[in-house]
């Protein structure tokens, strides 16, 4: 496609204004997070003597080893089961044409809109009767459910447009329904299910309503909902509230930076695809 001068510059300019919008509260944080402990931050004004140790202060502070461990065994028990079982589910949805599956399919998508503020009061009920109350459990389990209606409408998306003749021909070569999953599937729907893994793990990474609703230890938390706990103790010293959200929000641009490439090629097969 051809465009014209006035086009290209137009869209550089967005783009650059865009790009400029993005950064700006990273950078706001980041000189406010290098001023000296104490001081109040004024603006986007650049300290003359970076005190980059209030990133260790706020660390300590934080204990960001224990959030961070608890995290990781958070991202550990949602992501993995939760991505499983909707690619086995989209699989069923989108290519096995199960009877029922057009019904079930509108359940999932009646899910995509209830929003998890109505869910949380009686998550918080459920989980004290089974007694997770305050553990990690009580973060898992939900995550796994609430995020099953995008997850399933995902794969199923994908695997709806995979060729059905494929699955005639592993058929004809005597391919049980588990190996046309395991083996013909599965290894097509890799940049679909790598770009869920990504999305999943960001939102859990991120989950900050339940971690801080279901979970009152903040070392039980998502490192996420322990920043409600961090700005309680810390909401008068900006500097150090500041390094520690940057630490915070540091593994989540670290995991998208490095597989961008696989998210972006899963969403335009999905558009060149549909």
């Amino acid at each position: 496609m051809n465009l014209s001068r006035r086009e290209q510059v137009t869209g550089r300019v967005f783009l650059i204004a865009l790009i400029v919008v993005t950064l700006l509260p990273f950078v706001s944080m980041l000189s406010a997070a290098l001023q000296p402990r104490g001081t109040v931050p004024n603006g986007l004004e650049w300290p003359s003597d970076p005190q980059w140790g209030n990133f260790a202060d706020a660390f300590t502070a934080a204990n960001m080893g224990a959030l961070l461990r608890s995290s990781l065994l958070i991202v550990a028990g949602v992501v993995p089961v939760s991505v499983l079982i909707a690619t086995m589910a989209g699989f069923g949805l989108g290519q096995l044409r199960v009877p029922g599956g057009r019904f079930v399919f509108g359940l999932f998508l009646l899910g995509l809109t209830l929003p998890f503020e109505a869910v949380v009061t009686p998550l918080y009920y459920q989980m004290q009767d089974l007694g997770l109350l305050n553990t990690r459990w009580a973060i898992i389990l939900p995550l796994i459910g609430l995020y099953m209606p995008f997850a399933v409408f995902w794969m199923r998306a994908h695997f709806t447009n995979v060729p059905v003749e494929l699955s005639e021909a592993a058929r004809v070569d005597g391919s049980s329904t588990w190996q046309l999953f395991w083996r013909v599937q599965v290894p097509l729907a890799r940049p679909a299910i790598a770009s869920l893994t990504i999305l999943m793990f960001l939102w859990t990474w991120n989950q900050f309503l339940l971690a801080i609703v279901l979970v009152d230890d903040a070392t039980k938390r998502t490192m996420a909902g322990a920043l409600g706990a961090f700005q309680g103790q810390w909401g008068t010293d900006l500097v150090l509230l500041c390094a520690g959200s940057l630490l915070i929000l540091t593994p989540t641009l670290i995991v998208f930076l490095i597989f961008q490439r696989q998210f972006i090629k899963a969403l335009i097969q999905g558009s060149v695809k549909g």
